[in-house]
């Protein structure tokens, strides 16, 4: 194989090997912008190779579509990376560009033919699309190291769009053959392979990431009521419960209980049993501050987690939460059935207690309401400020 066949093959193929790897990660996570990833590099693909081989329709109409497809490209691949941090869509100024260019490589192609103004015309929009990549990316908040390095590699490519055109600025006429002989044309095949497959592969990254992320809060989710199942909510408490060395940070637990549900799946079926716990789920979503982590730890059981609270706080807190869902009217239940209520249970943090302590005394709460004519909220027993609730076995709390 020549080595100039190689160079004009080499770009095409590697681009085609990427849009292959997005499509595996489409048919795995079906997500819009990763098969846009895939269609764009397709299309970049099939556009760089038309640079060097002509349709039978003619050099011009060829090079037009060649050009195009690669503004077409490098606008979808921009609108579909930003995408991915639900970001507002810079879709309108990135087609705004990508026509621009297409108006302005029409303009040099079939109105006053310029192969060097062709050449300055796609590359300055491509400059502009990855600016407008970086701008859009870069007030995500919480990047991490992978999306650092796409905004790097997006601010390296607008830079090169920026600059090669330079080196065309020598090339005489329109012959094909000087351009591909031109410094120009090497420093594209290099710098194209070079920033494609940083991008293939910060995005590839990126997007195997947020699989991951997805997975593990579908492993922590519950899925009927859209909280945190038992295993998310432990693992979330745990961590919001530890607090530096000698901080003294209030912290109090709510758990929550449905009364009668099981007479009402009895009674209603177990449809209305489940509409019963998605309306109690939204009701807490609702409820709740942004702060609070929730979780549905049982059947009809639900706990709260509340940051910076005081026991009379959370005594209020669950005091509304009771008063209010019993206003609820259940999708499913008839008009003249009885009002669906919950029992609660509060408890808050004492000074060196550990969360398993502060769980079961709440838990103990629960079951005191329970089995006092239910509907109601009680109040954990608190415990000396000095106890060490977990050397000592305390599970306060009287039946």
């Amino acid at each position: 194989m020549g080595a100039n066949l190689f160079i004009a093959l080499l770009t095409p193929a590697l681009s085609l090997v990427f849009a292959s790897a997005f499509f595996l990660l489409w048919t795995y996570r079906r997500h819009g912008h990763v098969m846009v990833l895939c269609l764009s590099y397709v299309a970049y693909a099939v556009g760089f190779l038309l640079q060097s081989f002509d349709l039978p329709i003619g050099v011009a109409p060829t090079k037009f579509l060649s050009n195009a497809l690669l503004l077409v490209a490098a606008v979808s691949l921009s609108t579909a990376a930003v995408a991915r941090h639900d970001r507002p869509s810079p879709a309108k100024l990135l087609s705004l560009l990508g026509f621009a260019g297409i108006a302005a490589l029409s303009w040099f192609l079939f109105v006053q033919p310029s192969l060097v103004g062709r050449i300055f015309a796609i590359n300055l929009a491509c400059s502009g699309i990855c600016m407008v990549v970086v701008a859009a990316l870069k007030p995500v908040p919480n990047k991490s190291i992978v999306d650092r390095v796409l905004i790097a590699v997006c601010t390296l490519a607008a830079i090169d769009f920026f600059i090669r055109p330079l080196t065309a600025i020598g090339i005489r006429g329109e012959s094909y053959d000087a351009y591909h002989a031109s410094l120009y044309w090497l420093l594209t095949n290099f710098s194209m392979v070079l920033i494609s497959v940083m991008l293939a592969l910060s995005l590839t990254t990126a997007i195997a990431l947020d699989v991951m992320k997805e997975l593990q809060a579908e492993s922590h989710t519950d899925p009927l009521s859209g909280l945190l199942n038992r295993r998310g909510f432990e693992e979330r408490s745990a961590a919001c419960a530890k607090r530096p060395s000698g901080a003294s940070v209030p912290l109090a637990i709510v758990l929550a209980d449905l009364d009668h549900f099981k007479s009402v799946n009895d009674t209603y079926g177990h449809a209305v049993g489940d509409a019963v716990i998605a309306a109690f789920a939204a009701h807490l979503r609702t409820s709740c501050g942004k702060d609070a982590i929730v979780g549905r730890i049982g059947g009809e059981e639900f706990a709260i987690v509340l940051p910076a609270s005081d026991l009379m706080t959370a005594r209020l807190f669950a005091e509304g939460l009771r008063a209010s869902f019993m206003q609820h009217r259940i999708k499913g239940l008839p008009a003249d059935a009885e009002r669906i209520t919950a029992s609660f249970g509060v408890a808050s943090r004492a000074a060196n207690e550990d969360f398993e302590s502060l769980m079961h005394r709440a838990d103990q709460a629960l079951y005191r309401a329970k089995n006092n004519g239910r509907d109601s909220v009680k109040l954990a027993d608190q415990l000396p400020a000095d106890a060490d609730c977990f050397a000592a076995g305390y599970y306060g709390g009287h039946i």
